[in-house]
């Protein structure tokens, strides 16, 4: 009996089954009489956050009561996280079970692998995963990541993605974003290429390559996609690859714009502006 209700129905039960003073019972169940006594007040919008709690747990069924805390918060909901978890744990909800700890991810050797981004375009990083369709024929996924920002950069979804598809993305965003300082990935194939390694040389762009069979090195790009994999391929059937595609894209706008990230104050990596209408606009628009 932790909670001042479970006390408070505890001395009830006691009142109702000995011929106690509610003095007595209180002192020891351990119960304040004033706070026997409070009558509890609701907020008047108790069952509206409720509703809206129930809704995005089922919505994003890998998050937690801090993260939907978050996502509230977002959406204009004056609530602190106390409050969400009593109703998120008041309706059973469960917080999705933790990932396994993991080693550091930088040492004190100064290895240049472990490499702490410290700017935007200061790290980048990329990686491959692998998916099926529902006709069981797999397609790969390129994800690019600043590691700074946390913000995915770019995905590419093909059957088959070779080293010239990483030229061509990376091509893509260095014209549009700018030419990172570094840019991080295993050891694959497709990232080892002598093109691809000469024409980040030209560019100025220092790869740096993990050590085999240490993927707790590419760490960042390791968590996006382990996100990916949890709260988006292991829920949904792809059942031709176009859909994949644009599914795919459509996660990869929530998590850069709408997904709270626990690792930057529960903020999304690149939160949409807000702008309010001006009167003058809203006066034409009523007009």
């Amino acid at each position: 009996m932790i909670s001042p209700d479970r006390r408070r129905k505890a001395v009830q039960q006691v009142l109702e089954t000995l011929p106690v003073s509610e003095r007595r019972a209180c002192r020891v169940i351990g119960q304040p009489r004033s706070t026997q006594r409070y009558v509890k007040r609701q907020a008047q919008d108790e069952e509206l956050l409720r509703q809206r709690i129930m809704a995005l747990a089922s919505q994003y069924g890998r998050y937690g009561y801090r993260r939907v805390t978050a996502l509230l918060r977002n959406e204009g909901w004056i609530v602190n996280h106390k409050r969400v978890q009593r109703i998120w744990r008041q309706e059973g909800l469960k917080i999705p079970q933790k990932q396994p700890k993991r080693g550091r991810l930088w040492l004190n050797d100064g290895s240049i692998v472990r490499l702490r981004p410290e700017f935007p375009k200061h790290v980048w990083s990329y990686d491959f995963m692998q998916d099926r369709t529902h006709n069981g024929v797999p397609f790969r996924i390129l994800n690019v990541i600043d590691e700074y920002t946390r913000e995915c950069l770019a995905v590419r979804v093909a059957r088959r993605l070779t080293h010239r598809d990483v030229l061509e993305v990376l091509t893509e965003l260095f014209c549009e974003r700018g030419v990172p300082v570094h840019i991080r990935s295993d050891n694959g194939s497709e990232f080892t290429a002598k093109r691809v390694r000469t024409w980040l040389a030209r560019l100025s762009v220092k790869p740096v390559f993990i050590e085999p069979g240490s993927p707790w090195e590419n760490g960042y790009i390791e968590s996006f996609n382990g996100k990916m994999r949890d709260e988006l391929l292991a829920g949904e059937i792809f059942y031709s690859l176009k859909e994949a595609q644009v599914l795919i894209e459509m996660w990869r706008r929530h998590y850069n714009h709408s997904r709270p990230h626990s690792a930057l104050g529960y903020r999304p990596p690149v939160p949409e502006a807000f702008f309010p209408q001006s009167p003058i606009l809203q006066s034409m628009k009523v007009s």
